[in-house]
This record gives C-alpha cells, sequence and structure tokens, in this order.
C-alpha cells in the first residue's frame, strides 16, 4: 500500500500547490516543452574530452594538461538562464521534484549522443555536507535516469573521504584540482570490468569529475565518462 500511499499524497499535493513552469509560470510543469525548447544547448562540434563547443572539434585549451582519468564528459546544455535557475532550484531549494524533468532530458541526450555506461555512478557528497542538505542531487539525478535508462545505479562504490571547500568557492583550475586531490576512494568490486558513466549537475573545470574517474580506475574500471546537466563556458 505504501506506493498508492505515496502517489496519492503527491497528487494531493499537486492539487494544492501545483507545479508551475519555473521559466514562464505555466502550471502542469516545473519546465514546459516551450521554455525547454528555449534552453541554452550546447551545439556540435564539441571538444572531444570536456565536450564544451569547439568550432574545430579538436581539443581545446582547457584540456591540453588533462589527465588520463576521464575519457570525456558530455552536457547538453551551458549553465546559463533558466538551466542555471534550475539546478540552483534543485540544488539548494529542495526542489527534488526537478529531478525528474533533468534526468529526462539527459535520457534524450544520451540517445541522441550514446555513451559507454554499464553502471550510473552519481558524484558523492561529503557525509557531513549530505547531513546539511539532506540529500545528494546527482543522486537523484542518477536514480531517475536509472529509472527511465534501466542502467544500474551505484550510489555506493564512490565515497567522499575528504570535506573540503566547495569548488564554486576555488579561484582558479588549479585550486579547484588541489582541493579534491585524494577525495575519493572506491570500494566494493561492481566497478570492476565495468564501463562507467559518472553523473553531477554541473561542471566548471572538469576537477570533481576527474578526481571521481581516477578513483574509479584505480578500482578496475575499464573505462569512465562524465555526463552532467550544464557545463560553464
Amino acid at each position: 500500500m505504501l506506493p498508492q500511499i505515496s502517489k496519492f499524497k503527491g497528487a494531493a499535493l499537486d492539487l494544492l500547490f501545483p507545479q508551475k513552469c519555473l521559466g514562464c509560470g505555466k502550471e502542469g510543469f516545473l519546465i514546459c516543452p516551450d521554455c525547454q525548447k528555449s534552453l541554452a544547448r550546447i551545439i556540435p562540434p564539441v571538444c572531444p574530452r570536456c565536450g564544451r563547443p569547439q568550432p574545430s572539434g579538436i581539443i581545446c585549451f582547457h584540456c591540453v594538461n588533462w589527465q588520463n582519468g576521464i575519457d570525456g564528459i558530455r552536457s547538453p546544455f551551458r549553465f546559463d538562464g533558466l538551466v542555471r535557475q534550475a539546478i540552483h532550484q534543485l540544488k539548494y531549494k529542495n526542489l527534488r521534484s526537478l529531478s525528474g524533468p533533468m534526468a529526462a532530458i539527459l535520457k534524450d541526450y544520451l540517445l541522441q549522443n550514446p555513451l559507454p555506461a554499464e553502471i550510473l555512478v552519481p558524484v558523492p557528497l561529503h557525509r557531513k555536507r549530505l547531513r546539511e542538505r539532506g540529500y545528494n542531487q546527482s543522486e537523484l539525478l542518477a536514480r531517475e535516469l536509472g529509472k527511465m535508462t534501466g542502467i544500474p545505479v551505484a550510489s555506493d562504490i564512490l565515497v567522499r573521504v575528504k570535506h573540503m571547500l566547495p569548488q564554486a568557492k576555488t579561484r582558479s583550475v588549479e585550486e579547484r584540482r588541489e582541493n579534491v586531490q585524494q577525495a575519493f576512494e572506491c570500494t566494493g568490486s561492481r566497478q570492476q570490468k565495468k564501463q562507467i558513466l559518472l553523473i553531477d549537475d554541473v561542471f566548471t573545470s572538469g576537477a570533481t569529475l576527474e578526481a571521481c574517474a581516477l578513483a574509479l580506475r584505480s578500482g578496475g574500471a575499464t573505462s569512465v565518462w562524465g555526463l552532467v546537466l550544464a557545463c560553464e563556458i
């Protein structure tokens, strides 16, 4: 009976507090179809590593000193406008219901731009920050995406062991890389000889995803790609 009760409560909340589009205010959507069409999409050609727009389609200047942990990162959107607002609401304002429509966008992106993925792994939060926030937005995205694609989700094979300054508060790429150095550890064995797809909300320098990938590779993963909602250009 619990799933039925949950659905009833959800329907009752929708009646009392109907969803409204973050962009235009239209009822019935968190991001309506018209506003989805206006989102700041990343249009190919892109850098084969970080996925940023790159007219020549070759490795961009951001990736010249790229390490060998992560195979590449892809994102459907620029971190701007309504996308930035939606991620902020999901991440900091407890609007967890946004994880569904956001994951649906990632699913559509994967259908058009396939990436090797046998397991979805959300970028973990440190336990202290998880207690403060109450949830991990990347895990919410991964679990919704897993339901839609049938790809299993493993949220326990990657652990953040170092509580650090939020990446948004660092001042340079070098600081970001130093901030996450040895911040993650891989546990268990499910990642061994598997193609991993890391899930996160946004990336700027790629330092966090790179650190996660290095830990997963040390645990035996054969490939590690990153899929995020948005990328800072």
